[in-house]
């Protein structure tokens, strides 16, 4: 099992780490956390109704690693043919992004959150043993997975890929390139993700 999931009977997945990979998923996981932000209810306000009302931001962030979590649903108006239709998929964006955007930050955050949780557990039950299995129920796989995704577009962004080309290219760098550990991250969580989706696959 060492490095891929695998399916648990009646549901779920499990994968052994060891405390290396735990601390590593761990700190990019709060590095997401951060990157996020808190929620509208975790700014001010005491009014259950409030963030249910609450609207979003209606431009993109200005982080290129958030617009990549958060892309406009309409396009990119840059590539628009015509300054009119450019126009209107930027107001079509503005406007889903308003009421939309909250929701998806809430989402991520609460995937991310799971990933935490679920391997501070871990390392509680396992205190004084090198590495443990982590067993995931199907709910905690499917946030996993989602975390997954969002650490892995979040350091794409970083690394600048944007497509297959640019990665082919990440096995190529030298050991001395200063991107390499993070290039060593996307790789392995890509691994981690794509066996965590065989697993939960019928």
């Amino acid at each position: 099992m060492p490095g891929q999931f695998e399916p648990l009977p009646g549901g779920g997945a499990a994968v052994a780490l060891d405390d290396v990979e735990i601390s590593i998923i761990r700190s990019l996981a709060v590095q997401l956390l951060e990157l996020i932000g808190p929620g509208p209810a975790e700014d001010a306000s005491d009014d259950p109704l409030a963030e249910l009302f609450a609207e979003g931001p209606s431009e993109p962030p200005s982080d290129p690693v958030l617009r990549r979590l958060f892309p406009d649903a309409y396009g990119d108006p840059e590539g628009a043919p015509q300054a009119q239709e450019a126009e209107e998929q930027r107001a079509h964006s503005a406007e889903f992004r308003r009421y939309t955007e909250n929701d998806l930050r809430a989402g991520k955050r609460e995937n991310a959150l799971a990933v935490v949780r679920t391997l501070d557990a871990l390392s509680s039950a396992s205190a004084g043993e090198e590495g443990a299995v982590l067993k995931l129920s199907p709910q905690e796989s499917q946030q996993w997975l989602r975390a997954l995704n969002d650490l892995r577009l979040a350091i794409g962004s970083r690394l600048e890929i944007a497509d297959e080309d640019d990665t082919d290219l990440l096995y190529r760098l030298p050991d001395e390139d200063p991107r390499k550990p993070m290039v060593m991250a996307y790789l392995w969580l890509g691994g981690l993700q794509e066996s965590l989706v065989a697993t939960l696959m019928p």
